[in-house]
């Protein structure tokens, strides 16, 4: 099951995907919050049909809340040191041309001065401003819903971060290939969306339910099947998720328990998350 802890505010295809509103061309490149409600959803991978018994908590589900719970409390006493200065933003402040102005920001109004400041020297086109000003405050609001006592620099360093990010694509667009592998280095993207989404996420009452088909898959994925992808054979597992936002989440999910299939699924995207520069950087790790 998966609680949020806010409303999840995510940009373009992403919003509409929380709340069930249909995308649409027009409005591709906004960023607003969606509903709560949809995001309480129970991520359920029970096999065949009949009755699903993940509705009640099994020992095992409980088992793995309880993990989740203890990596949360964790993460809460570090997780502004990790959001504000993971070592790929150092790293990433080397692309060349590429202008720092929100990475250097202190305070909210610095954040948002930067923005006008963009504007004016026209890096940035007004859609993209009308959209860093609307994902900002609706980030902002989740977070601070959420009541983690840190609220105020995790709100800051992460959009500094998806900013900074942004800005780049508008300089320098980004090209998707057919298969587009998570980009670590020098940036690391996938770290990037993850601690973006993990403030709006209550791991204390979120859980999988029947995790055990995850821990069988791992032991087959680290055994089995890359014996038979060593030998030459291919081996595909195939499965659905809701929203363009699912695969942060359900990796936030299984990051504790199995981190190798956190790290290493394979999504099918749709044009928007490619495409759209407010929703690009999520899709690149």
């Amino acid at each position: 099951m998966l609680v949020a802890s806010a409303t999840p505010p995510v940009s373009g295809a992403l919003a509409r995907a929380w709340s069930g509103v249909p995308s649409s061309s027009s409005s591709s490149s906004t960023a607003a919050a969606a509903t709560a409600a949809a995001a309480r959803r129970f991520v359920c991978f029970c096999p065949g049909s009949g009755r699903c018994p993940c509705g009640i908590y099994s020992s095992k589900a409980r088992a793995t809340a309880e993990l989740v719970e203890e990596k949360e409390l964790r993460d809460r006493a570090g997780a502004v040191r990790r959001v504000a200065a993971p070592a790929s933003y150092t790293e990433a402040g080397k692309e060349s041309g590429h202008s720092r102005s929100f990475l250097n920001a202190r305070t909210e109004e610095e954040l948002l001065f930067h923005i006008r400041k963009e504007a004016e020297v026209g890096r940035l086109p007004p859609h993209i401003v009308a959209g860093l000003h609307e994902a900002y405050h609706s980030y902002r609001n989740a977070v601070l819903q959420s009541g983690h006592p840190e609220a105020n620099a995790i709100i800051l360093s992460n959009m500094a971060a998806a900013f900074d990010r942004i800005l780049l694509d508008v300089e320098d667009p980004f090209t998707f290939s057919t298969h587009h592998k998570a980009i670590r280095e020098p940036f690391d993207y996938y770290m990037f969306g993850q601690n973006y989404f993990r403030p709006l996420i209550d791991f204390r009452n979120s859980y999988i339910g029947n995790i055990s088909i995850f821990y069988d898959l791992e032991e087959k994925l680290l055994q089995s099947f890359l014996l038979w992808i060593s030998q030459g054979h291919n081996v595909a597992l195939v499965s659905n998720h809701q929203s363009e936002a699912d695969p942060a989440i359900i990796a936030l999910l299984l990051e504790k328990t199995n981190p190798y299939i956190s790290e290493n699924m394979t999504f099918i995207a749709g044009d928007r998350v490619v495409m759209d520069p407010l929703s690009k950087p999520f899709s690149m790790g």
